[in-house]
């Protein structure tokens, strides 16, 4: 990793400098994607992956300026590793994937379980296991649980500097302290205020169907919507957002992101 002293390519000032790191993204969706477009421009090197081979991110990469590469390849050489797939794809991934990859790489799941309309029932996780705790053990590796609770709208647009009014806020959570605080340095520099969610045994409180979910919530709200999880009804209010959301994209005039966040905010 080399010395970075600022945002880089972006307009607003870092006063905490990280470093520029070698980054591979697993998934090139929504937040893959997107998190290979906003690390890039902030002069990190980025490379990506999906399942369908190097040759099908043709335009992510020109557009983005990552580069497109296989599996296999994307972890090989970097600081960290950002695994952003559905959870039912999990098992899919190369069982010796990270085999070689040394210790010190921090390995990031942003993954949400939806078992009624993508991933299917997974009775791990229905039986209590954290849904990056499942990842984990996948894995074979720890993992730290971020960049799961906001929409990639909101990663894309929704930066802003350090001290902001309405700054959003994003749990990270984990059991390797050094690891969550790169993480939450990384995600201060895309412009979001990073908050520790204790272990990754805690993660549970920022999956779906928690207050704290693609709310948008800065620092002080973030905090206490951690703090009002309730694990027995998450289950129950990330289904009632799905089927809301479904509502809300089946209306003919459309609707705004903003529409989305102040449904899911309505719910606790």
């Amino acid at each position: 990793m080399r010395p970075f002293g600022a945002w880089g390519k972006t307009s607003a000032p870092n006063p905490h400098p990280i470093f520029l790191m070698n980054i591979g993204i697993i998934g090139a969706g929504q937040i893959g994607g997107t998190l290979a477009r906003r690390l890039t421009q902030l002069g990190h090197c980025v490379s990506i992956a999906n399942s369908r081979g190097p040759e099908t991110l043709a335009d992510l990469a020109a557009e983005s300026g990552a580069a497109a590469k296989s599996v296999t390849e994307v972890v090989r050489g970097v600081d960290l590793v950002i695994v952003s797939i559905p959870l039912k794809s999990v098992p899919l991934l190369p069982a010796d994937l990270l085999k070689d990859v040394p210790e010190s790489v921090v390995v990031v799941d942003t993954g949400n379980y939806y078992p009624s309309f993508r991933d299917g029932v997974i009775e791990a996780i229905e039986s209590g296991m954290t849904e990056s705790g499942w990842v984990a053990k996948h894995l074979g590796r720890p993992v730290i649980k971020a960049f799961n609770s906001i929409t990639a709208v909101s990663l894309n647009e929704g930066a802003l500097p350090p001290g902001s009014p309405g700054r959003i806020a994003v749990p990270v959570a984990g059991d390797d302290a050094d690891s969550k605080d790169l993480v939450i340095r990384l995600m201060g520099e895309l412009g979001f205020d990073g908050l520790d969610a204790g272990t990754l045994d805690e993660s549970w409180k920022q999956e779906p169907g928690t207050p704290v979910y693609a709310t948008d919530l800065d620092l002080d709200a973030a905090r206490r919507a951690l703090s009002q999880a309730n694990r027995a009804r998450s289950p129950e209010l990330r289904e009632l957002a799905i089927q809301k959301m479904v509502q809300l994209m089946q209306q003919p005039q459309g609707f705004a992101h903003q529409d989305l966040i102040q449904m899911l905010r309505s719910l606790h």
